[in-house]
């Protein structure tokens, strides 16, 4: 691999290692904070549909 193509790929992937560091309680892209009324906090893996994770 040349030092072009790992440095693009180093890029490419820095913003998405950026968006997994967040606090607990927020949410990892937007940095928002999730509330005690938030929606998603009912949410169980049984409403998500099989296979919707391909």
């Amino acid at each position: 691999m040349t030092l072009v193509r790992l440095i693009l790929l180093a890029l490419i992937n820095l913003p998405l290692l950026l968006a997994a560091c967040t606090e607990p309680g927020a949410y990892p892209v937007s940095g928002e904070e999730c509330g005690p009324d938030d929606p998603v906090l009912e949410l169980d893996a049984a409403d998500c549909p099989a296979g919707s994770a391909i």
